[in-house]
This record gives C-alpha cells, sequence and structure tokens, in this order.
C-alpha cells in the first residue's frame, strides 16, 4: 500500500472498522504518521477511544457528540479536530415558526402548565401552583391536574373553558392525556343502570376543549424566555440527528456468483446493515430486499461481525429463500428447514442441527421462530425489571399525598405488567427444546416484518381507529428476541424487511422503532406511545357515515401530524427506503427537488414526507 487512504479503504473493506495497527503495517508507516494523515476522515470516538471514519463519527446524534468532544478537548487538546468538525455538520438551530408545541407533550415543563392555566384560567394565585398545579409521571407517562374542582366560581373555567357538566381543569387534563372528553348519562329502567354517551354535552365539551388547545398554542410562545426555553430544549432532543449516508461501492462480495450483481442500492443497503445498527429495508416489491440480505448475512459472517445467522421467512418461502440463496451464493452451508422440520417430532432434532451447526446461513419459518422459546429466566427477567421500576417509583409517590393519582396509575401499570408476565409464561405453545439463547444465533433477518406489527401498546387514548391495544403473543415473543439480540450486538443484529412498513395505521411507525430503535426512544424520552404521539402527531374526530348505512357517526382517528422533518430523521437512522425502482419511478414523473424550506413547510402542514430515494422529494 502506498498511501494511508488505500490502507483505510481495504481496512473498511477486510475489517469493517478503521483498525489503525493494521493499516499501519500494510503501509509500513508508524500508527501516529498514519492518524495524522488522516485526520479529517477518521476520529478517535472519545468515549469509546476507538478510530471511527468521518461519515460514521460525524452523523447520529451531533449535538450530543459534540458537547462530548468539548469536554474531552478542555483538558486534551487531541480532541479539538473532533469538536472543529463536529461544529461544521450541526444542524440548523429551529426558531418557535417551525416547531409545533401541543398538548401532552413530555418535554414541556409542567411549570408550564401551572402557568397556562393561572394566566388563561385566571387561577387564583393563593390556588395556582399549590393546590391546583400540573404534574407528569414519567413511569405511567401520564399528566394530572391537581384539585380540579376548586376553583368553582371561575366562569372561564365553567362557561368559556368548560360547561356546567365538565370544567375546564378536566378538560385540559384529557387534552394532556390525548384523550377526547365524552358525558355520559345515567338511565333507570328495568333493566337497571344504564350509561347513555350525551352527544349534546359531549359536542360542547369537545368545543371547549378545542378552545383551550388553540389558546395554548396561541399562548405558549408568548413569552421570550419560555420560547427560547422551549426551542432549545425542542433542538437539543428532537432536532440532533445528521443522517449518515453508507456507501457499498467498496464491497467485493466473496462467494457471490459472478452472473449476478447487485444495484447501486442493495449495495448501499447492505454497507447499512453491515456498518450500522438494526436496519429496516422498506424497499417497494421486487427491489431486491432478499438478495440485499443474503449478501449482508455472508458479508457479515466473512468479517467476523456475525458468527450464526437466522433467517425467519413466512412458512411457504423457506424452500424458495433456500434456492434464492444458493443461486447467488452456490458454495454456501445453507440449513433451510422444511415441512417435515415443522413436525413436533423433528423440531428437538432440528433445533439441535442449529445449535451445534456451522452455517452460513439458517432459514427457518415464522412459525417454527416461535416455538424456539427464550429461556423462562430471561423472559421474567424482562418484565420484572419494569415492575422492580415501577414499585420503586411507587414508594417515592406514596411519601407525597398529593400524588394519590400517580401511584393509582402505577400501581394499574404495574398490574398490566404482572398480567402480560403471566401470559408470557404460557408455555403450551413452545415445545421442549433448546432455548434460543442457545442456539447461538448473533444476527436476525426477518423478511414480511408486517406479520409482527401487533405488539402491545399501552396507550391512555380511548376507541381511537387504527390503535389496538390487543397483543399478538408472535410480536411480543420477537420483541423479546430483538432485546436480547440488542444486549449482545449492542443494537446492531436486527434486519426487518417488508415492502409494506406502515399500512393501516400511524402506530406500525411507532412499533417498528420499537423494535429497531428502542434505546433511542428511551433516550428521547418516547419510551411511552402517547409521548410519541403527542410530539408528532393529534387525533382528529370527523362525522362520517356508520358502517350500518342508517345514520352518521363521530370518529376520531390519529391522523394529523407535524414535525415531521425531525420524525423522519430519527425514523431514517433505521429505515432504508431508496432503490432503483423508486428511483425510476421518481425520474419518469419529472418531479423536481424542492429546497429544505419548501421541504419543511410541506411537512409542517400535516403533509408525510416519502423518500423513495435521495433525489425524490414527492410527496
Amino acid at each position: 500500500m502506498d498511501t494511508p487512504s488505500e490502507a483505510l479503504a481495504l481496512s473498511i473493506g477486510e475489517k469493517a472498522k478503521v483498525d489503525v495497527p493494521f493499516m499501519a503495517q500494510l503501509c509500513g508507516k508508524p500508527e501516529q504518521e498514519i492518524t495524522d494523515e488522516l485526520a479529517g476522515a477518521i476520529f478517535r470516538n472519545p468515549v469509546t477511544q476507538q478510530w471511527e471514519t468521518s461519515d460514521e463519527y460525524l452523523s447520529g446524534n451531533v449535538r450530543e457528540k459534540l458537547a462530548t468532544a468539548e469536554t474531552f478537548a478542555a483538558n486534551h487538546a487531541e480532541y479539538q479536530i473532533n469538536v472543529d468538525y463536529l461544529k461544521r455538520v450541526q444542524p440548523k438551530d429551529l426558531d418557535a415558526s417551525e416547531i409545533e408545541v401541543r398538548l401532552g407533550a413530555n418535554w414541556v415543563k409542567p411549570e408550564y402548565i401551572t402557568q397556562f392555566m393561572k394566566e388563561v384560567f385566571k387561577t387564583p394565585n393563593y390556588y395556582a401552583g399549590i393546590d391546583i398545579k400540573a404534574t407528569y409521571s414519567e413511569i405511567s407517562g401520564a399528566w394530572n391536574i391537581s384539585s380540579k374542582s376548586l376553583d368553582r366560581g371561575n366562569p372561564l373555567v365553567t362557561n368559556t373553558y368548560g360547561t356546567l357538566r365538565v370544567n375546564g381543569y378536566k378538560l385540559l387534563e384529557d387534552a394532556l392525556n390525548l384523550r377526547d372528553t365524552k358525558i355520559y348519562d345515567t338511565i333507570h329502567d328495568a333493566d337497571g343502570d344504564h350509561r347513555v354517551l350525551n352527544k349534546q354535552e359531549t359536542m360542547l365539551a369537545q368545543q371547549a376543549q378545542e378552545s383551550i388547545r388553540e389558546a395554548f398554542k396561541q399562548w405558549i410562545f408568548k413569552d421570550l424566555d419560555r420560547r427560547e426555553d422551549l426551542c432549545a430544549t425542542y433542538n437539543r432532543i428532537f432536532n440532533a440527528i445528521r443522517p449518515r449516508e453508507y456507501d457499498g461501492s467498496h464491497i467485493r462480495f466473496e462467494g457471490m456468483t459472478p452472473e449476478i450483481s447487485l444495484m447501486p442500492h442493495q449495495k448501499n443497503a447492505v454497507a447499512h446493515i453491515l456498518y450500522g445498527n438494526n436496519t429496516l429495508l422498506a424497499h417497494c416489491v421486487g427491489a431486491g430486499k432478499t438478495f440485499q440480505m443474503i449478501a449482508a448475512g455472508m458479508e457479515s459472517r466473512r468479517l467476523g461481525l456475525s458468527q450464526k445467522n437466522l433467517y425467519v421467512v413466512p412458512n411457504h418461502l423457506t424452500e424458495q429463500w433456500g434456492a434464492d440463496f444458493l443461486r447467488l451464493y452456490p458454495n454456501a452451508n445453507v440449513l433451510v428447514a422444511t415441512k417435515k422440520d415443522f413436525e413436533p417430532s423433528n423440531r428437538k432434532q432440528f433445533c439441535s442441527r442449529i445449535a451445534t451447526g456451522d452455517y452460513d446461513a439458517i432459514v427457518i419459518g415464522h412459525s417454527q421462530f416461535e416455538c424456539v422459546p427464550l429461556s423462562p429466566e430471561r423472559q421474567k427477567a424482562i418484565i420484572e425489571r419494569q415492575i422492580d421500576d415501577i414499585t420503586l417509583a411507587l414508594a417515592d409517590a406514596r411519601s407525597d399525598d398529593s400524588r394519590s393519582f400517580t401511584v393509582k396509575q402505577m400501581e394499574k401499570t404495574k398490574k398490566t405488567l404482572e398480567a402480560k408476565l403471566q401470559k408470557l409464561n404460557d408455555q403450551t405453545r413452545k415445545d421442549d427444546v433448546v432455548t434460543f439463547e442457545e442456539l447461538g444465533v448473533d444476527r436476525l433477518f426477518v423478511d414480511e416484518s408486517h406479520f409482527y406489527k401487533n405488539m402491545f401498546l399501552y396507550t391512555k387514548m380511548r376507541n381511537i381507529a387504527g390503535i389496538a391495544q390487543t397483543d399478538a403473543q408472535k410480536s411480543s415473543d420477537m420483541f423479546a428476541k430483538c432485546q436480547y439480540l440488542d444486549e449482545l450486538t449492542g443494537g446492531k443484529g436486527v434486519t426487518f424487511a417488508t415492502g409494506t412498513p406502515v399500512s393501516n395505521s400511524m402506530v406500525e411507525l411507532y412499533t417498528i422503532m420499537r423494535y429497531l430503535q428502542y434505546d433511542t426512544l428511551q433516550k428521547m424520552g418516547l419510551s411511552h406511545f402517547d409521548d410519541w404521539a403527542a410530539s408528532f402527531g393529534e387525533t382528529v374526530t370527523a362525522i362520517e357515515l356508520s358502517p350500518e348505512g342508517t345514520g352518521y357517526r363521530a370518529k376520531t382517528r390519529f391522523a394529523r401530524f407535524f414535525n415531521l422533518p425531525e420524525l423522519i430523521s430519527l425514523f431514517k437512522e433505521s429505515a432504508r427506503a431508496d432503490g432503483g425502482y423508486a428511483e425510476s419511478a421518481c425520474a419518469a414523473s419529472g418531479v423536481h427537488q424542492r429546497s429544505a424550506e419548501t421541504e419543511r413547510n410541506a411537512g409542517r402542514n400535516g403533509q408525510f414526507l416519502c423518500r423513495p430515494c435521495r433525489g425524490c422529494t414527492q410527496r
């Protein structure tokens, strides 16, 4: 090798990382000279002390990386170059006109909600912030307004922003918890007592609730200090991600048949799987997702990034997958589950072959994957860890009598988790075979991943179309196994593929992020669905024809969205939706590139930005 740049390219191609000793050996130069010549192309991560390429280090949460680099640079001058380059790639700060703040967003301080009540509801000073105040529980994700019935003689609360049946404080609390208030009457007849929806009072209450939302929207950015604080918080949490661009043109694909050449978007997707974190291949049908996963698995084995790759595909496609695998890699050692392997008498032997064999890939069906259980200890540990967190929080909350609401919410959440633990311990559908951990799998590829979209979802919203709080056991099983692989690989071991990532509801988008970006959601404070929804979406109630066709009904849907550029940047950390077919379609349609400002404004107006390729801004 003549230059460090050539050595770097070989290091990435053969080691999948920046291996400075390996590069120094290739060039015959000291390590210090290598790193000096590659300054700006590689950076030492001050946290891990590992060298990273510029496309890796100068992407992701660059605000957090800058803060870390500045801390280290204060005492170690060698990190000043990190600071200089990170400053160049910081996202432009958004101002108040580009940020939507809605009631229920957990990044808004409870003190601001209390201040809103004081200024808009004219809550008396001797109540505001003392008896009547807003609180937020991070454990349950619920908001509460205390002493809601205390301010009885306030016409703003009972007339302007409330009704005679429900006052403004209750309506505000429901709005914070993303609920549309409904008023019921109790009817006494021969069959007993019945609760019947009072449509007129409910309509009045929802109109008052909408007035509160509009008042909050007008009020929130009026104060200069509050505006600056909220903008700084939003930019720090949400406007901090710089998407990484992956280039797979250097990958050699040893062992691949020369008769097949992968397209550029396929190579880039393989690079994303190899060098990035958990990945979603959301290409359209026919864009080559199968070959992408096969090539990524084989390269991962060659580079030592994985030891055993497991491909989970629809039951009727296992043999077709095996044929495609051998078509792309004729010499690959592939274990494919057949129909006979699905029979209960053969499952134990098949799992033993997986655990003891040295295969390039194992291909099994969805139903068989579900029959390979995690160890009972791990299943219990996952839920018990959450229960322990709630138990500790309950002990703190009980010490404060004014937070009885929080105690009730956490007790309810605890009971839900305990019931879920009991359900997960139901082993009636599991064979007594080798556990998933004992298989030795360290990279998982899931084809047609939309079959696992019905994952348990706790939300305070009620009767919202598209939000089902049902739990499919196969989805719980998949989620637990994804979390195990996240622990094993540092969030790099799972790849999903589907042509329909979002088909019926935006809830499916959040479900995908829970599977693939769980740690990121937790860091951003979006582990509760309601917190995610309050930051990026809003429910809309509309009158529509009833299914029977005999009248009309009010139907609420999670159907209006905002702050979309930040949501898409977050989602694109794991998702890939570029593809040769999409790019051709975009070029054929004559869609022209739009400016970043136009793009952002379109997203702010509630249109979902579809990104089929890098050059397309078609909505």
